[in-house]
């Protein structure tokens, strides 16, 4: 058997296995440790056929998942291909077409659209045979530069030969291989965000803050790692800043990482933003830090009127799947409502939180109405918010991810 096959029939052992409950990437690092035979350029090569295989999403399930990985490398590849060669012979001479045309020269001629079947659940700004196409590109990696080290973190990459290009004077993009750990500090000089997320940016620079003393106060209601904790104190060092999130977890995650970036003086609780009493409740955990949050963070602590409130709202990530296509893959629409119910119970919560003349700024990482345009309606229906500007943050044509923000104010 030649190596190329191995390939297939490792990937295809793979994908046989991997039942989408973990991400991919772990599922695959687990199953390379326990396969010690795979040298560096075999893993690199299987995991590749693999991701291939999940950028067609929906399309071709009545094909064997040979053909499958083997169409979708053909679509993702904009360059001759050692298996191609080998396997399918001519098609590496259609290598340079686009996808559509790609496939009617093999007789495979089909709608791009099937690879994401949703098209009636978009938002409708979103072109949606673009958005199909744009699952065969791999996403660039992007990162941020913290301010006073946009120079620094620039002359460490040439040093390393690592490629870049500046999208604007803090965002810099980057080959999404690109191993950057061991060249900057990150989080200190750089925070590794997509481009659409530092996009938010823009609604929140020229925010006006009527507070009764000369520091404002920003809750983080949904704060995950803090990327956007770290950009709203990157605009406003200043800001008296509060997070939480649901899972206890993550607030440990967050704290080593705001410690690397230098935020010492914070609030942070846990707690489930559905319930309508989430101000008084600090969530149980039986993990060995979780004693540490809730002492740092008590419900007694929170600060119930605020300036800003930040809702980056659980979702989908619908957004975010050209760099996890295999949540494209295994994505059961149903999750759409289940997601924006979710949504809805948390924005109705978060509002009497905030202050007179205080602002909402309501983000997902999600392409579906469901969870953006209609929820903003919701928001403005039941709140009494007045919704100031809102806005798709395309990143599907930039090798980015897409994004959706609405920003709204608490008239006095």
């Amino acid at each position: 058997m030649s190596r190329y096959h191995s390939y297939i029939n490792s990937a295809q052992q793979i994908l046989n296995e991997y039942g989408g409950k973990q991400p991919f990437s772990s599922f695959l690092k687990q199953y390379f440790s326990a396969k010690k035979k795979f040298g560096s350029k075999d893993r690199k090569q299987i995991g590749h056929l693999c991701y291939c295989y999940f950028r067609l999403g929906k399309a071709f399930p009545e094909e064997s998942i040979e053909d499958r990985i083997l169409l979708g490398l053909f679509l993702c590849s904009d360059h001759p291909d050692e298996v191609l060669e080998q396997l399918k012979p001519g098609w590496n001479d259609k290598i340079h077409l686009p996808p559509g045309e790609k496939l009617s020269s093999i007789n495979y001629p089909f709608s791009i659209e099937e690879v994401f079947p949703w098209k009636n659940e978009l938002s409708d700004e979103i072109d949606h045979e673009t958005f199909c196409e744009s699952f065969f590109i791999q996403p660039d990696l992007f990162i941020r530069l913290r301010p006073g080290y946009e120079n620094q973190v620039k002359t460490k990459l040439q040093a390393e030969g690592i490629k870049f290009s500046g999208i604007s004077s803090t965002c810099l993009a980057l080959p999404n291989a690109a191993k950057i750990d061991n060249i900057i500090e990150l989080d200190k000089e750089a925070v590794v965000q997509d481009y659409t997320s530092q996009q938010t940016a823009g609604f929140l620079r020229d925010l006006k803050f009527q507070s009764s003393d000369q520091t404002s106060k920003v809750w983080d209601c949904c704060a995950g790692s803090g990327g956007k904790s770290l950009l709203i104190h990157d605009i406003d060092p200043d800001i008296e800043l509060t997070v939480s999130d649901v899972r206890v977890s993550i607030l440990f995650n967050l704290k080593k990482r705001f410690a690397k970036a230098g935020i010492k003086n914070y609030k942070s609780f846990s707690a489930d933003l559905t319930k309508p009493n989430f101000s008084s409740e600090v969530l149980g955990d039986k993990s060995p830090f979780s004693a540490q949050v809730r002492q740092e963070s008590s419900g007694k602590s929170f600060q119930t009127s605020f300036d800003l409130i930040i809702c980056d709202a659980p979702c989908t990530g619908s957004g975010t799947w050209g760099r996890t296509p295999q949540q494209l893959c295994f994505f059961d629409e149903k999750k759409i409502d289940q997601y924006s119910l979710l949504q809805k119970k948390i924005a109705s919560n978060i509002v009497s939180s905030l202050k007179a003349n205080g602002w909402l700024f309501y983000i997902t990482c999600s392409v579906f109405k469901k969870e953006n345009e209609q929820v903003v309606e919701v928001i403005r229906n039941n709140s009494g918010l007045e919704l100031i500007k809102m806005e798709l943050l395309k990143g599907y044509n930039k090798k980015a991810d897409t994004m959706f923000a609405a920003l709204f104010n608490k008239k006095s």
